[in-house]
């Protein structure tokens, strides 16, 4: 899908919407062997999803909408990962975390820099707002979209770069 910050590729399976990756995205995109077994799949069953998420991606970037409401599938998640990607979806509009909030939220406040691995292998950006964890000073820090994505998405949920969250 075509967005403001760029095109967007969504993917599905019959579960839930499994990705979203800005075009070019710097790190963990597909590779073209698993965009060439989901292009496979039954597109009676994905569509649906990806119509939906689609629709509610648009919303969200012309500010009618702060949350989203789509089924969600990481089939290849640990543990690990999933518990900190449940905590990116805790994260409200228009507000921040650190790294280390994210870490003593999912109770390993040691393992701040296997939270940031996992937030950067997020499969789900936007919707699974990993555009909303900051260094530990506010700064931005990694962004498999770019900086300059992060940088726009916070501008669009009216936070100030500047101001403490």
């Amino acid at each position: 899908m075509d967005s403001p910050l760029g095109p967007v590729l969504l993917a599905s399976t019959s579960k839930g919407l499994c990705g979203a990756w800005f075009e070019h995205h710097q790190k963990h995109s597909p590779d073209p062997a698993q965009l060439a077994a989901w292009s496979k799949a039954s597109s009676s069953q994905l569509i649906p999803i990806l119509r939906l998420a689609q629709t509610q991606l648009q919303a969200y970037f012309s500010g009618q909408r702060q949350t989203f409401d789509l089924p969600l599938d990481w089939p290849q998640a640990t543990a690990f990962q999933l518990s900190v990607w449940q905590a990116l979806l805790s994260i409200p509009f228009g507000q921040t975390r650190t790294y280390g909030q994210l870490a003593r939220q999912v109770s390993k406040p040691q393992a701040v820099r296997a939270v940031g691995a996992a937030v950067g292998r997020n499969p789900i950006s936007i919707i699974v707002p990993c555009h909303r964890v900051l260094g530990q000073d506010g700064s931005l820090t990694g962004y498999a979209g770019g900086l300059q994505r992060k940088s726009a998405l916070l501008a669009l949920e009216g936070h100030d770069l500047f101001s403490s969250s």
